[in-house]
């Protein structure tokens, strides 16, 4: 899951990340996208990749 992780959140906005981490308490301030993705689960990873397209 490493680099096809990494693979997505290429394309997904820090934006939309930030506000599904925000949601489930994570923090997100000075983390990196992939540390925040890593941290969500999976489907919501791959929920806002599929809106990227």
């Amino acid at each position: 899951m490493g680099e096809e992780l990494e693979d997505l959140v290429k394309k997904i906005k820090a934006k939309d990340l930030k506000e599904e981490a925000k949601k489930r308490g994570i923090k997100t301030s000075c983390v990196k996208k992939i540390d925040i993705a890593k941290q969500l689960p999976k489907e919501v990873v791959d929920e806002l990749y599929s809106r990227q397209k």
